[in-house]
């Protein structure tokens, strides 16, 4: 009958259906290649501030001492190390491997006040500020337009709080009601001769650790001192890095999107999205790839391991390893390109960190435990490459390249 015919075909299609799909799996172009760019990080916009600035600090702990949980740096620039991998179970344990590292120039930060918060429902509210009675032209200039035509007269009222006592009432006041306290700190730039710069960065510092009085005394007690940066961060430590992204300016959407170019014959110009949407509903959705401001956003980037902590004037600041006893300074040959000599303590953090060399990174403790395998990896670095960043760099020092060339024409 024409009914049994009819459904045996049908069975004959479904089979050949299933067996077309078990030879070839079918795709489709947004799960092969999909578009560059995540819709999360929208929108992609001008960062307000070119200095990172952290939205969140570790969660606090009562029971440990009260410390620091941030930090600010200048990014030198990137090179290589060589180390041996400990790994159980890897195919690279005990072997070694080539990683590239940033090397991030860390002056001491001074501290100059103590702010403390109380919690609300809508948030912390600044409860008060107390300042330092003594403030350097490099945290003045901060406050100032134009720090040549002005009067220079910032502060110099307030430090007269000092002498009729009233300071000490406002410390009593943030050690009996605030909630969080964050210290006022700010790089020294006049160290880092390579900016060419003379005022300086500020951030708000929480600490952590002990009751509210412990913590307001901690940071008084660092009111116009230094701190290193080796009071904040360890070696193998997992930290977080933000910072502002190096900019573009406004690009296309195949540069900013990585959308694929139209065919060569397209009429208007073939760098473009062929459809930005359907005539209804008549308006363009967010997720369509559109043209503007490519680079210059602010990113945090977090899980980054600290290979190094060098401080200035010991071994440790050197490119000296057990394995490789060539006395080096961490700066290679000609310096690091387009920004100079590391002078200062430095940090060396394994991969890339977002922004130019020069720009100020905030460098911020692990927001949570760090339980992995690499977390917890002790590095062991064998080799330092010290040769010029500039060209292909054949030699890791000047007494090296002296050898090779011999004498030459003075």
């Amino acid at each position: 009958p024409p009914s049994r015919l009819r459904t045996g075909r049908l069975l004959s299609q479904r089979s050949t259906c299933h067996r077309r799909k078990e030879t070839s799996k079918m795709s489709h172009r947004k799960f092969e290649h999909p578009r560059l760019g995540h819709l999360g990080f929208l929108p992609k916009k001008r960062s307000q501030r070119a200095r990172g600035k952290c939205k969140k600090f570790p969660r606090d702990d009562a029971s440990k001492d009260p410390h620091l949980t941030a930090f600010m740096g200048f990014k030198a620039g990137m090179t290589h190390v060589v180390r041996d991998v400990d790994k159980p179970g890897s195919k690279l344990h005990k072997k070694e491997t080539l990683e590239a590292v940033t090397i991030v120039e860390t002056p001491a930060m001074v501290v100059v006040g103590v702010v403390g918060y109380v919690k609300t429902p809508q948030g912390l509210r600044a409860l008060n500020t107390v300042w330092a009675e003594h403030l350097n032209d490099e945290i003045r200039r901060r406050f100032y337009k134009n720090w040549f035509k002005s009067k220079k007269k910032a502060f110099t009222k307030y430090a007269k709080k000092y002498t009729d006592g009233s300071i000490q009432q406002e410390l009593d006041n943030l050690r009996k009601n605030a909630d969080v306290v964050r210290v006022v700190a700010h790089t020294q730039v006049r160290k880092v001769k390579n900016l060419k710069q003379k005022k300086a960065h500020v951030m708000e510092i929480q600490v952590n650790g002990g009751d509210a009085a412990a913590k307001v005394d901690f940071a008084y007690k660092f009111f116009e001192k230094a701190i290193p940066v080796d009071a904040v961060f360890n070696k193998d430590e997992m930290i977080d890095c933000i910072s502002v992204s190096k900019g573009k300016g406004f690009e296309g959407v195949v540069t900013r999107w990585g959308v694929t170019r139209l065919p060569r014959k397209t009429h208007r110009g073939l760098r473009k999205v062929g459809c930005i949407g359907a005539w209804h509903p008549a308006r363009v959705a967010f997720t369509v790839a559109r043209p503007g401001q490519h680079g210059y956003h602010h990113r945090t980037e977090i899980n980054k391991k600290i290979y190094r902590v060098g401080k200035e004037g010991e071994d440790s600041h050197k490119a000296t390893t057990d394995h490789d006893a060539t006395d080096k300074d961490i700066t290679p040959m000609g310096g690091f390109p387009h920004y100079g000599i590391v002078k200062n303590d430095y940090l060396m953090i394994k991969g890339g960190i977002a922004g130019p060399r020069k720009r100020v990174i905030t460098l911020r403790q692990s927001l949570f435990k760090q339980t992995s395998r690499v977390a917890q990896e002790e590095i062991a670095i064998k080799f330092i490459d010290t040769s010029s960043k500039f060209g292909h760099g054949r030699f890791q020092t000047a007494e090296e390249k002296a050898k090779t060339y011999g004498r030459v024409k003075a």
